[in-house]
């Protein structure tokens, strides 16, 4: 089989955003705008991208195998898992559905929140024809899913408050409607309610890190992303305010 040819800089791009590779996996950062699989669109994806620069690198004639176990939205950044073999997405799948992978983002809020750090908990309704959902009343909606996560606040940049969000269960455009149903309306994300668009069209929601078993092996992986460097002035608060382990009040 075929494959686009890259070029060098496009190689060179896809080579280093890697975050870890072995002969079961390939975790990548993915960028806001990139998709990871087809959509209506038609735009090229993440993951035809990479099995073009596995067939270059490797000098593949044949087809290259990149199984899908998850997703990230086209406007968000961050960590994309693929599997590199059959048994891998069969396992990988397994564990995303089962709750063993656990996954860390970082939002960039137009507003603080109230609480520094909290659990929430919301049924979330979502709208196929609007791809959006919505937070409802427990019992009024038959389709309603509950959805937990939970977030810290890390600090404020001039303009913007940044919070790190462990998800609890994957729910459709989750994090985005719990944190704007808290008036944290992530920046740049109009359709929760943002006062404008990112000029790039994003929104600064970010998969900063996952830890999941090995599909082989068994043994516990993390793996960390960057921050997008249009994220001014993340980085050095990170610094002098590091990230901190997701626990659940009260525990």
């Amino acid at each position: 089989m075929e494959y686009r040819q890259l070029t060098e800089q496009e190689y060179k791009d896809l080579q280093d955003r890697i975050l870890y590779e072995d002969n079961h996996l390939l975790i990548v950062c993915k960028r806001a705008g990139e998709i990871v699989q087809g959509d209506k669109t038609g735009d090229e994806t993440l993951c035809d991208k990479y099995k073009a620069f596995i067939a270059i690198r490797n000098s593949k004639p044949g087809k290259v195998f990149l199984g899908i176990p998850h997703r990230l939205d086209r406007p968000v950044s961050g960590i994309t898992v693929f599997a590199k073999t059959s048994k891998a997405l069969e396992r990988l799948s397994a564990a995303f559905r089962e709750g063993t992978v656990h996954k860390i983002y970082l939002a960039l809020c137009v507003a603080a929140p109230e609480q520094p750090h909290a659990l929430l908990e919301n049924w979330l309704l979502r709208r196929e024809e609007q791809n959006k959902s919505y937070i409802v009343k427990e019992g009024k909606y038959r389709d309603a899913k509950l959805a937990k996560l939970i977030y810290t606040y890390l600090g404020s940049t001039e303009r913007y408050h940044l919070l790190q969000v462990e998800l609890l269960t994957g729910r459709h455009h989750q994090i985005r409607c719990q944190l704007s149903g808290i008036g944290c309306t992530i920046k740049g994300d109009l359709k929760y309610g943002a006062p404008r668009s990112n000029p790039d069209g994003s929104i600064s929601l970010h998969a900063r890190s996952i830890t999941l078993p090995h599909p082989v092996t068994k043994e516990e992986l993390t793996v960390l992303a960057p921050v997008p460097c249009s994220w001014k002035g993340v980085s050095g608060l990170l610094q002098t305010r590091p990230e901190a382990p997701c626990t659940i009040p009260g525990d």
